[in-house]
Order: structure tokens, then sequence, then C-alpha cells
């Protein structure tokens, strides 16, 4: 018994850019047919929603308060095993229309990372210990 983690979603704004740009710059796969409200993808086994914030404060019966331009609040985190992949999959991101947040860059415990943000400003690192995924 008990809880499971299923997944983890954003509300968000515009669903058609979003959608592109988690399936076709990070290569998210959409799991069932897109629909303008709730759109489930899946990275790595992991289950990842995109839910319309209009359509869910309808549900829900409230308002809510959204940041504009890039935000602290959470992030989401990319692996790939090399540190040469860090520095491609940041060019490669960026190319097709991510926000530059940090360049790669090594830091002091090791890991080599950079940041991102979607369309709607949430945070996405990439980062590498510079050896295969151990998870």
């Amino acid at each position: 018994m008990g809880m499971k983690l299923d997944g983890f979603g954003l509300f968000v704004e515009d669903m058609g850019s979003m959608i592109r740009f988690y399936r076709d710059v990070l290569g998210f796969a959409i799991k069932e047919d897109e629909n303008a409200s709730n759109v489930y993808l899946v990275k790595d086994g992991t289950l990842f929603l995109l839910y319309g914030r209009r359509d869910f404060e309808k549900m829900t019966s409230r308002k809510y308060d959204y940041l504009r331009g890039v935000n602290g609040h959470f992030e989401i985190a990319l692996y790939v095993d090399t540190f040469a992949e860090v520095d491609a999959e940041f060019e490669r991101a960026v190319s097709l229309g991510a926000e530059p947040v940090m360049a790669p860059a090594t830091e002091p415990w090791g890991q080599r990372t950079c940041y991102i943000a979607d369309p709607e400003g949430n945070l996405i690192e990439i980062g590498s210990f510079d050896r295969p995924f151990d998870r």
C-alpha cells in the first residue's frame, strides 16, 4: 500500500507551444492523443502532464497566481552521460528555441551542468557527472 510517485505536471498557458517544446526540443513522447486541456507525455518511464491553466481553474473552482518570465520555483532535471553531451544538448536546445539561462559549467562538486527555460519560463537543468546514468 501507500502512495507511489506517478509523475508530475505543469499548468500551462499556451498548450501548443509547450507541447512542441517538450516533444520536439526535449524528446518527450506524447502518451495519448493530444487534446486542448490535458496532455500526457512520458520521458524515460515518467509521466509528465501538461494541463491548461483555465481548465484546471474551472475544475477546481478557483483562481491561481502565475509567475511571468523565468521562475525559480522548481526545476526539471535531465541527465546525459558525458560532459560533451551537456554542451551539445545545451547548444541544440537553444538553437531550437529554448531560452538560455546558464551556459554549461563544471561545478566544484564534479557535475557539468547548464540551465535553459521552456516557453513559459520553467527551469530545465541538463547535467552530467561524466558517467552513465545509474538510478
